[in-house]
């Protein structure tokens, strides 16, 4: 468990922007790029529904990666894994099996790219990584346990992979995330052409106090009812404020709200009973409508207050629009390098 919490805040901590850029979850360190290391399964592993054996699965340009680090991804696809003794629901995991497998291969083909633009990663980047690890390990038996898990067993493994990682994660801020970013101008002309999506509706906010006499009722329960209404109606004239219409709504109403004085939370007037919204718009804030019938029963309105339709100022919405589009540019764009890697590399899943 100690294990799995570290490895997890060390690639939040290491690969948030990979992460981000992917739109799936990168939770392990990445897959050896040389062949097959033989690295023992966590008892995570031990219960899964997979065994592992250090099976070469696929290959990229030769490369291979093993049942052990797609099994890791898939963990990280599916974290409740854990919930379930280790395995993974039967009618999902297939599906999970296949995204694991196309991000371990997607990370293989980044990891080769940087190699092939001759990135590299400084020493000092590497270290701070490591010592985050260390930090977050004291015992010296878990610390082990973790280099085990991860790096087969060895600093300069474990060196080797934050190295990898990272790569990975430059590689993906280059070609992902700094492309991702719209500009104002961008961003101002997508929300001149979509005003539409930025149009608030009319909102308005009531009391009532409601006579609902029981289903499918006869024409004399009806009409009963409507007298009942009748006789309330002078009492909810004479209840000139939030409180006093709230008061009476409490002891006389049958509708649910009365427990909230009978309170209606802004609301979009459009969606409401056409009798019911008709009657609002006629309406000033603080005056009581007479009785209106609706659903087989009869209500008495207070309105509180009702909106204009408004359109959001672009000021108030440009956050929000880029970290929107900005998220569907950025998985454009790693879809993109994906299929731009796999166009000119030999990948084999076995």
């Amino acid at each position: 468990m100690l294990i799995q919490t570290v490895r997890t805040r060390f690639v939040i901590g290491a690969v948030m922007l990979l992460s981000i850029a992917s739109g799936i979850g990168y939770g392990q360190m990445a897959a050896s790029h040389t062949s097959t290391v033989a690295l023992p399964p966590t008892k995570l592993m031990d219960s899964s529904s997979m065994l592992t054996t250090g099976k070469v699965v696929a290959r990229v340009n030769g490369a291979g990666l093993t049942d052990r680090d797609l099994l890791r991804e898939m963990f990280v696809l599916f974290p409740y894994a854990k919930q379930h003794n280790g395995g993974f629901p039967k009618g999902m995991e297939s599906d999970i099996r296949h995204g694991a497998m196309k991000m371990i291969v997607f990370q293989e083909l980044c990891y080769q790219e940087a190699l092939r633009r001759k990135m590299t990663v400084t020493p000092a980047r590497i270290a701070k990584v490591r010592s985050e690890i260390r930090a977050d390990l004291k015992d010296p038996r878990a610390y082990q346990a973790f280099l085990d898990d991860q790096a087969s067993g060895t600093e300069a493994g474990l060196r080797k992979r934050i190295e990898r990682m990272l790569l990975i994660q430059d590689l993906i801020q280059i070609e992902v995330t700094q492309k991702s970013v719209l500009t104002p101008v961008q961003l101002r002309a997508y929300y001149k052409q979509n005003l539409e999506k930025f149009r608030l509706p009319a909102m308005v906010s009531f009391q009532s106090i409601s006579v609902v006499p029981p289903p499918n009722s006869n024409s004399e329960v009806q009409a009963d009812a409507r007298k009942h209404a009748e006789s309330l109606l002078k009492q909810a004239k004479a209840a000139d404020s939030y409180e006093k219409f709230g008061l009476l709504a409490e002891k006389i109403s049958d509708d649910d709200f009365r427990v909230n004085m009978g309170y209606r939370k802004p609301f979009d007037i459009s969606k409401l009973p056409p009798s019911i919204a008709d009657t609002l718009r006629s309406m000033k804030p603080g005056e009581v409508s007479g009785i209106v019938a609706i659903d087989g029963g009869y209500t008495i309105l207070r309105l509180i207050e009702l909106d204009s339709p408004t359109t959001r100022k672009f000021a108030d919405v440009s956050s929000e629009l880029q970290k929107n589009l900005g998220r569907q540019k950025q998985e454009e764009l790693r879809a993109a390098l994906n299929e731009r890697l796999r166009a000119k590399s030999k990948v084999e899943e076995l």
